[in-house]
């Protein structure tokens, strides 16, 4: 059984879940069934925590974060394998995600050391002409960090490299069905000097720990990435405290007459069916202008049926299966919904267990649920435009704006689609699933508020502190 992490201690539990492989439902291990009682003294180790983390220099927590950036290379083979057999992703996937969760963990030990104030000019307002001052930005405190199951080690690692890096305490609480790489990463983390109660990771179900953490006034900060509704509890839950939410899109992609096609198909390709869909910036909808909509659609069609679904730990394949058959059934539900409201199915359709294959649509009605929600799973819409605008208007007719992608080779189009696009990033000649972990990201309206990035989640675990000096 693996052990929780609370207060610098691995603790266990009178209870546990059962951690089984989506792919079979083969037993992998079992965790702590955390209860409120363990989050509240989570919490409490984390107000004596966030004092330590305080306290600590930054050339310590860079040397922290440095020092599991190293770990973690050291062990790849072992993240990945854990990332693969807990989760969704192939081994080639997996191997992808370490590699980042590498670079997001030395981005932050760099940033720390950018954590920067500003002098201000106080004698701009009379009477003031004899003061001088400045602002540092400082901790917030302590940060709850609440992770879904599609990348269970890089973010992760998106919520506790830039808490340590700003000198903050961290309780992490990872999704129910993939908390391994979560603890495999705490592992490495507490080789280091840290304090007790920097960091903690909590095992256990939203549904009897989350409130517990949300709803205490001494966190000072709740990260969340996940659902639309959970995102909306937590709003409603949180109080007095800052709230980062990312919660999923239903990204399109628009695809002009003048671009490289073969790129095109490429990358939505893989947009479309990384992770088996099971991505917030996954491809769920491509607009193709009228001129060059058939040949898309049949090299994207052929490039589909050729996708390889199958054991994640096999070299050769391509897409593994969705998290659970509750996913898998509802995906089967939404396609069935679709064909019979007479959208057509190009390729795919087909459930196997906790498997979908990959799964192409035409002439999908608005009223259907896939054409107006986020699906969580390898399900793509194909639609056809006539002019930029109208392909404008349809990307933006839904209440989500993470990312976009535009294919074109004309400067001006691209600019145009830019200004227009109501979304978090714009992907000029990649699919909307290009991200790297130095950027940005986040979306707007119904995709969440703050921004990720390690740079950027640094300036949201943070506060300005003013001083000024009345000489």
């Amino acid at each position: 059984m693996k052990r929780m992490l609370l207060n610098g201690r691995w603790v266990s539990s009178s209870e546990t879940i059962e951690i089984r492989n989506p792919q079979d439902n083969s037993f992998i291990d079992t965790v702590p069934r955390a209860t409120t009682e363990d989050m509240q003294a989570a919490i409490a180790a984390a107000v004596t925590g966030a004092q330590r983390a305080a306290q600590l220099p930054t050339h310590q927590r860079m040397t922290i974060l440095r020092e599991t950036a190293e770990r973690i290379a050291k062990n790849f083979d072992r993240f990945a394998e854990t990332i693969a057999c807990e989760g969704i992703k192939t081994i080639r996937e997996a191997r992808k995600e370490v590699t980042r969760c590498i670079e997001t963990i030395r981005l932050s030990a760099e940033e720390a050391r950018h954590i920067h104030g500003e002098t201000i000019a106080f004698d701009q307002m009379p009477g003031s002409e004899n003061r001088q001052g400045y602002f540092s930005r400082m901790p917030i405190g302590i940060v709850a960090a609440i992770t879904p199951f599609n990348d269970p080690l890089n973010l992760v690692a998106h919520k506790i490299g830039p808490a340590i890096a700003a000198g903050n305490a961290i309780i992490v609480k990872p999704h129910e069905a993939t908390p391994l790489s979560a603890l495999l990463l705490a592992e490495m983390v507490q080789q280091s000097e840290i304090p007790d109660g920097m960091l903690q990771v909590i095992t256990g179900y939203g549904s009897e720990i989350g409130s517990t953490l949300t709803t205490d006034r001494r966190i000072r900060m709740v990260s969340f990435t996940g659902s639309p509704q959970t995102g909306e509890t937590i709003i409603r839950e949180a109080g007095f405290k800052k709230v980062s939410l990312e919660l999923g899109s239903h990204c399109p992609v628009i695809v002009m007459n003048d671009a490289d096609l073969t790129s095109a198909v490429d990358a939505t390709l893989s947009g479309a069916f990384w992770a088996a869909g099971q991505n917030c910036v996954h491809v769920q909808r491509i607009l193709v202008q009228d001129d060059i909509y058939d040949r898309f659609c049949e090299d994207f069609v052929t490039r589909t049926a050729a996708y390889r679904m199958g054991d994640k730990l096999d070299e050769g394949t391509d897409m593994g299966p969705l998290i659970n058959e509750q996913l898998a059934c509802q995906v089967e539900r939404c396609v069935n919904e679709a064909v019979a409201e007479g959208a057509t199915l190009l390729a795919g359709g087909q459930r196997q267990g906790n498997f979908y294959t990959p799964t192409v649509l035409a002439d999908v009605p608005d009223s259907c649920h896939l054409a107006q929600n986020e699906m969580f799973g390898p399900v793509t819409l194909l639609y056809r435009f006539h002019t930029l605008e109208e392909a404008i208007d349809q990307a933006n007719r839904l209440d989500y704006g993470l990312h976009a992608g535009v294919f074109t080779r004309d400067m001006g189009t691209a600019f145009k689609a830019i200004k227009q696009l109501h979304c978090g990033g714009v992907m000029i000649n990649d699919s909307s699933d290009y991200r790297i972990d130095a950027m940005p990201f986040g979306g707007v309206k119904g995709s969440g508020l703050g921004r990720e990035g390690v740079r950027y989640a640094m300036h949201e675990m943070t506060e300005p502190k003013v001083v000024c000096f009345n000489l």
